[in-house]
């Protein structure tokens, strides 16, 4: 129950919206609210309800349960009465004193932006219950303040509201089970966001008070609140409204057992949204801020959904950034305003639909779906060897070259008051991995379907292959970052050249690929995943905090990122052998990071970075879609999950002998 201020909760709809908060009732972020609405799937999220201030009334005296941080003062501090919290299988609150007991959870409905509480009287004797609920309208990236304009007209109905926060814009609506509401409007006023001031972004905010509901609870008696955008939602049957809420699990085999591999695929299945543009399925990459990037979906649904067995799903992912290709690229990003344009500043991520298109096909074996997909996989092929953006072009020598000043293309994507970090203009040592994947991939495509494959593949391909080694081989046997053939080289020792070794098709003989891997355990390797950049570099920054300049500075020099744990282990298990030992030591080796998802930062989630020097305190988002899928495929592939549950099933077995021994 230590530190509450730093532990965070999450629920979310499948559509971009979501509930979210710290655990002891206090809003620390721009980004938290009760429901942050998803007006665009997944985009245009608005705080429209940022949290309910709450209070127990029994005999005569008030206990106030909610919490808020204000200047120089915590009030009120809800959390002395927290008794315990979980969010298995949604956030789930006990309060309690002496002589009363509350129990509070919060769902959000699947596909729909609405939030329902319910307080149920868990104790002996009835006690009065207060809700005040606080409301907002503002973009998520905003901190809300008091305005002129906002007036929240409200109409107010037996058992609900509906309320304009201002004049033209969507009303919102708030219903209740039982109890009476009084008009009493305020402004709460000054209160604290003490992640967002630590991040260096909104620091002090504003809430809105219409009134508040009350109602005398009965012992085992609940009473359900709801918010929603959706009009149609208030006339359901407020009864049946809950059962809406059930999260339903989607994996198409056995569902697991409990443990850390349970946890994390209803962990991982909040990243999936409904894109309206496109009326299909899409990843979110990250809660809080994030959209669906194109790079991150395509690493991630290797895991989530590919790796899972959900083939319509994945299909559908799949098809969602097919449509949007433009000129030989996929997104870099979908826009966090539907009004926005699309952004295309990537060299990676069209590469990156390869090898996602290579293990769906390895997992599905879905012919038509490379038939259907077939043309454009050579058309993006075409258009990087005729020239694509950003200078993107391929080499005499068989690379892939790119890169401008002022934009960043790579995953190290950086970039702060205009200048990018990490340029890395010319070969990065990944991108040409993945573009040597996409060749190979496409030459295996065509195999499959009986096609005759162009000459001048084969001929990028053999030429790539007798280049690779003696251009981008350093001296220490590992790989240069970024190289410009014949002009310089990066010996910056980063993580990228693990997926030289962890891409379906590898061009280094064992040896260098043991010299490889040898290197980035000795120097970047840390359980909570690898570092960006070798300590021993003087541009190396041991800590991700401040405000955005400092961040941004150490996001890909030194910063630890998860979601390479999947690739680094691959190469591992390729090297090493799968051996029994060899994956128990595995999971040993886990261990941090299953403590970090059950204990730190957000609960049951992965946090999207660490600090480079003494990894433990999860940094950037809570819950990030890679960092979970790298994990959860690694299970899968290597079927650490059952030996998870045999170990588990063996710790069960001998609490049982022990308690039948006393």
């Amino acid at each position: 129950m230590e530190n509450l201020f730093n532990k965070e909760w999450l629920a979310t709809n499948g559509l971009g919206g979501y509930a979210s908060g710290a655990v002891n009732g206090a809003n620390t972020r721009q980004y938290h609210g009760l429901l942050v609405a998803a007006l665009v799937p997944p985009t245009d999220r608005t705080v429209v309800v940022a949290k309910i201030e709450e209070r127990i009334l029994m005999d005569g005296q008030y206990h106030d349960i909610s919490t808020n941080q204000y200047p120089k003062v915590v009030f009120p501090d809800g959390g002395r009465y927290l008794k315990g919290f979980d969010v298995d299988p949604t956030p789930t609150w006990q309060y309690g004193d002496n002589d009363w007991a509350l129990r509070k959870n919060v769902q959000m409905i699947s596909g729909s932006n609405t939030t329902l509480l319910t307080y149920g009287n868990c104790g002996k004797r009835p006690f009065v219950l207060e809700l005040h609920p606080l409301y907002a309208y503002n973009d998520f990236h905003t901190t809300f303040h008091e305005a002129s304009c906002y007036n929240f007209f409200t109409e107010f109905h037996k058992d609900h509201l509906k309320t304009y926060p201002k004049y033209g814009c969507n009303p919102v609506f708030t219903g209740w089970t039982a109890g009476q509401y009084f008009e009493a409007r305020s402004w709460f006023k000054n209160i604290i966001l003490s992640k967002g001031k630590a991040r260096g972004l909104g620091s002090v905010c504003d809430y809105y008070r219409i009134g508040y509901l009350v109602h005398e609870l009965l012992p085992g008696e609940e009473l359900v609140m709801y918010f929603t955008v959706e009009e149609d939602m208030v006339g359901k049957s407020i009864e049946k409204i809950p059962s809406l809420a059930d999260k339903k699990y989607t994996w198409n085999q056995e569902k697991p057992a409990h443990g850390f591999f349970h946890d994390l695929m209803v962990s991982g299945e909040q990243f999936l949204v409904n894109r309206k543009s496109t009326n299909s399925m899409s990843i979110i990459a990250g809660y809080h801020w994030f959209t669906d990037w194109g790079r991150d979906t395509m690493i991630a649904m290797r895991g989530l959904t590919i790796a899972t067995g959900k083939k319509e799903l994945s299909r559908s992912i799949l098809n969602t950034f097919f449509k949007s290709v433009d000129r030989g690229m996929i997104p870099d990003r979908f826009p966090d305003n539907s009004k926005d344009p699309v952004h295309y500043n990537t060299m990676d991520a069209t590469l990156w639909l390869f090898v996602a298109s290579y293990d769906y096909h390895q997992k599905f074996e879905d012919n038509e779906f490379l038939e259907d997909h077939i043309g454009i996989l050579k058309n993006i092929l075409d258009q990087h060897i005729a020239g694509a953006r950003y200078n993107i072009q391929i080499t005499k020598e068989g690379f892939i070259y790119g890169g401008e000043p002022d934009v960043q293309l790579t995953w190290m994507d950086a970039i702060v008051g205009g200048k990018v970090i990490t340029p890395r203009i010319g070969c990065p040592l990944e991108v040409n991995a993945l573009w040597y994947n996409a060749l190979r991939i496409y030459e295996n495509f065509c195999q499959i379907l009986e096609l005759e494959i162009e000459t001048c593949y084969l001929e990028l391909i053999n030429k790539f292959e007798s280049n690779f080694t003696k251009f981008f081989t350093n001296a220490q046997g590992t790989l240069y970052d970024v190289i410009i053939p014949g002009i310089s080289q990066d010996n910056s020792l980063r993580p990228n050249q693990i997926y030289c070794l962890s891409l379906p098709f590898c061009i280094l003989d064992t040896e260098q690929q043991k010299t490889i891997f040898e290197t980035i355990e000795n120097k970047l390797y840390t359980p909570y995943g690898l570092r960006t950049l070798d300590p021993d570099n003087p541009e190396y920054k041991p800590n991700y905090e401040g405000n955005q300049w400092s961040r941004d500075h150490a996001y890909h020099q030194g910063t630890v990122w998860p979601f390479l744990l999947h690739e680094y282990f691959q190469a591992y298990f390729k090297i090493f052998g799968t051996s029994l030992n060899n994956k128990k030591k595995v999971l040993l080796e886990l261990e941090p990071l299953r403590k970090h998802f059950y204990k730190d930062n957000g609960i049951h989630c992965i946090s999207e970075i660490f600090n480079g020097s003494g990894p433990q305190e999860g940094k950037g988002c809570i819950h990030q879609a890679w960092s979970v899928a790298a994990i959860i495929k690694l299970y899968i592939d290597f079927g650490l999950d059952k030996i998870e549950q045999e170990i588990l099933s063996e710790q069960e077995q001998n609490l049982k002998k022990a308690k039948s021994g006393i």
